[in-house]
């Protein structure tokens, strides 16, 4: 993303860069009122232009939040495992234990694309804002086109062809915690090419992430560790952008050219942090 990005007015909503990377926040709409074709549009371009996208001062109960997201596409199913008595496309993203207080534990802390172990990984993230600590609990974007584009000629070159496969129950192995049978089913390994072609743009990204288990074609350790080599490069600092929550915050990110994380930057065993999710269902990789 170019470092001259310049804030954008439409005829109904502004559009002000976050950061001279990527990200921008969209001030003037309400996100509980459906948007016209054209509104829509502008910010399907915007989104697309600036990767994420914070709309500012939103107030949506759930199935306000599903209206909104469904005006963009399909929504994804979550997985089986989810939070209370909820609408089931949306998922509750909290650090609660089972009394409802903050349990010291913050999830999703590695480097990520939401649901890329799908077929069909996400094409967009939303996330709101409910309950946020006073200070902290970021989100963290990293741009794989950035990365990608960083990236030598003849490095380049040598990633032609190269496909990973993405793992649910491995993740989920690596973060301490055995699935069961029946979601391990639910959600089969998959294989996915190592650099895309964003549908939208045409422009080339890596894919890749926590979900990532090894390359194929090559020993699984030897594939793992050209994957972290790879993560490591394209989450420098200079490729990233730093979301600091408000709330009311809705958040809608491009998943098929970022990863992102949460920073447990916060007192998690003092403060709550919740947030309401639903993604978006995107298309098979090319």
């Amino acid at each position: 993303m170019s470092a001259t990005l310049a804030s954008r007015p439409t005829a109904t909503f502004q559009v002000n860069p976050l950061s001279p990377r990527f990200g921008a926040e969209v001030i003037g709409l309400d996100l509980r009122q459906p948007l016209d074709a054209a509104t829509k549009l502008a910010v399907y371009d915007a989104f697309v232009r600036y990767h994420v996208l914070c709309f500012r001062d939103q107030h949506l109960d759930q199935d306000e939040q599903v209206t909104f997201s469904l005006q963009f596409g399909t929504l994804e199913r979550h997985t089986l495992r989810n939070r209370g008595k909820i609408n089931p496309l949306v998922h509750v993203v909290h650090n609660l234990n089972d009394a409802d207080k903050p349990s010291g534990t913050v999830k999703s802390t590695g480097w990520h694309s939401d649901k890329s172990f799908r077929p069909e990984p996400s094409l967009a993230t939303i996330l709101h804002a409910v309950t946020m600590p006073p200070n902290g609990g970021d989100t963290v974007f990293a741009n794989m086109i950035a990365g990608y584009e960083a990236l030598a000629d003849a490095e380049k070159r040598a990633l032609d062809g190269v496909r990973v496969v993405h793992s649910w129950e491995l993740s989920r192995e690596n973060r301490g915690r055995v699935m069961s049978a029946e979601e391990a089913a639910d959600a089969p390994p998959t294989s996915h090419p190592l650099v895309r072609t964003h549908p939208d743009s045409g422009r080339k990204s890596l894919f890749m992430g926590d979900h990532c288990s090894h390359i194929d074609g090559l020993p699984i350790g030897e594939g793992r560790a050209r994957i972290e080599a790879l993560e490591a490069f394209a989450t420098q600092e200079q490729f990233t952008y730093r979301h600091h929550w408000r709330m009311g915050d809705v958040l809608m990110w491009d998943n098929r050219c970022l990863l992102h994380r949460a920073d447990p930057n916060f007192d998690a065993a003092r403060y709550p942090r919740v947030l309401h999710r639903t993604c978006l269902r995107g298309t098979v990789p090319m």
